[in-house]
């Protein structure tokens, strides 16, 4: 996982998910009470702002990142008839 230069992840090492488990944030087989881990863990961070922001620019594919699945990453990145609009 390409994690870009070192100053634009500094912010990584004041994450709320820096002492738990990685598997927790990119399990191979995501649930749904996976994902509420995930993002419980997530809500009390304090660099939620700049991961969320990182994982949007970056195009981050999997896991949770900024207490956020792939797939509501996606719909923020190419919300409902972005398609049209852009044609």
């Amino acid at each position: 996982m390409p994690l870009g230069n070192v100053r634009e992840i500094s912010w990584l090492r004041r994450g709320a998910c820096r002492t738990s488990d990685p598997d927790l944030f990119f399990p191979p087989a995501p649930s749904p009470a996976q994902e509420a881990r995930a993002k419980a863990v997530c809500s009390g961070c304090q660099v939620l702002a700049e991961c969320r922001a990182y994982a949007l620019r970056a195009g981050e594919s999997e896991g949770i990142w900024g207490g956020l699945t792939p797939d509501e990453r996606r719909r923020l990145r190419f919300p409902a008839g972005w398609r049209q609009r852009s044609a």
